[in-house]
């Protein structure tokens, strides 16, 4: 962990060696706020975001900010292990073909509403407090048991000891973007309504929590991390299936953590608000999700509770380099010889899914060995085949 030192705002503690410049100077900006508590921490898999760095994490005091959230509101991970201890290629790509035709992908959504009783809240009447979740809930019941784009996948991988495992990235799909927009342009509003001492260009425009607007982002938030589980899990659920119907299988519970949200916890003896963007949670014992990127490892960690990160950790390996950039300078065939090499089902077809290969993103290893002090590693896992959104 190393020190960054700006003589105008808190302390910055970053977890990665190198960070970007961007990263660095919105981390910056965040440490300049007047309600920020303590420090920033940027995680081993920062790069710069929108207002703040994905990576990041800002403890507050009487005030929210939307925008440190972001707008894929409780995207995190979900992994299962089963019982068995190999898989063939053919049934591996059985599975995979069920699993498509189960799991709309990218734009793609239900064909018919899914059933109200799992959504978080099944009866739309009782949001009336929650506009945006009111005014979406319909369209997403279509949207549940869905992959969405971007970054999100479906993996199946392979432990050291040979056992199965089933993992999920994914997020609260379109309501949760709804639920960021509609309320980071409230807070825009009121920023410059009542002359907030925040630059506008910072992109940090807040709430205060006790105001009305403030819990009623609160609310509509949490909706949509709670969303985003009952996503994943249907999700989960449906693929079980899949490998049920191709063998003779067993699954251990599922393991669940977000890395998109705001949530009051105790920290250096004060109640906060801890934002955490691209980054987990990692209390001690608690049991977390690291995902490498397409081709290469993932972790399955404990936390060790480190209270100079707020018991936090990253979310994953962290993009080396933007989505466009990926396209004009990763190279198609050298990204899928990598994969081929490694048995990989990969999902890198054409120069738009380069954004996706491994060469877009940190070394996981590297990220790993980083945050040795956030997190204990339970079990590594290398990947098999991968559906990406």
């Amino acid at each position: 962990m190393k020190i960054i030192n700006d003589e105008n705002a808190l302390v910055i503690k970053s977890w990665c060696e190198n960070p970007e410049d961007g990263a660095i100077e919105q981390a910056k900006n965040l440490a300049r706020l007047p309600f920020v508590f303590r420090q920033i921490c940027l995680m081993p898999d920062t790069h710069q975001g929108y207002g703040m760095p994905i990576g990041g994490v800002m403890a507050t005091r009487e005030a929210v900010v939307p925008n440190a959230v972001g707008v894929d509101i409780g995207c995190g991970m979900c992994a299962v292990k089963t019982s068995m201890v190999d898989i063939n290629i053919d049934a591996l790509k059985t599975i995979l073909g069920q699993i498509r035709k189960i799991i709309p992908v990218g734009f793609s959504h239900q064909q018919k509403p899914q059933e109200t009783r799992l959504m978080p809240f099944p009866v739309p009447d009782g949001m009336k407090d929650m506009p945006v979740v009111f005014r979406e809930y319909s369209k997403a019941l279509y949207q549940l048991g869905t992959l969405g784009g971007g970054n999100h996948f479906i993996e199946i991988q392979k432990d050291n000891d040979g056992h199965i495992w089933i993992m999920i990235h994914s997020g609260s799909r379109n309501i949760g973007k709804q639920v960021a927009d509609f309320y980071n342009k409230k807070a825009v509003e009121i920023n410059e309504k009542y002359f907030s001492r925040v630059p506008k260009e910072w992109q940090l425009a807040f709430l205060p929590l006790d105001s009305d607007i403030g819990r009623q982002y609160m609310a509509e938030m949490q909706y949509c991390v709670d969303f985003a589980l009952a996503n994943r899990s249907l999700m989960m659920e449906r693929i079980q299936l899949s490998f049920s119907d191709s063998c003779d299988v067993t699954f251990e519970p599922m393991i669940n953590i977000a890395h998109n949200y705001a949530t009051m916890e105790h920290h250096f003896g004060k109640n906060v608000l801890v934002h955490r963007k691209g980054a987990t949670s990692a209390r001690e014992g608690e049991v977390g999700i690291i995902p490498g990127s397409q081709g290469t490892a993932s972790y399955i960690v404990m936390g060790k509770g480190n209270p100079e990160s707020f018991t936090s950790c990253s979310h994953g390996a962290g993009r080396a380099m933007g989505r466009k950039q990926a396209e004009r300078t990763l190279d198609l065939a050298t990204e899928q010889k990598k994969l081929d090499d490694l048995g990989i089902i990969h999902a890198i077809r054409g120069i738009h899914d380069l954004d996706e290969a491994a060469g877009a993103y940190k070394s996981i290893e590297v990220v790993m060995e980083e945050q040795k002090d956030l997190v204990d590693i339970l079990v590594r896992l290398t990947p098999l085949a991968v559906i990406k959104g």
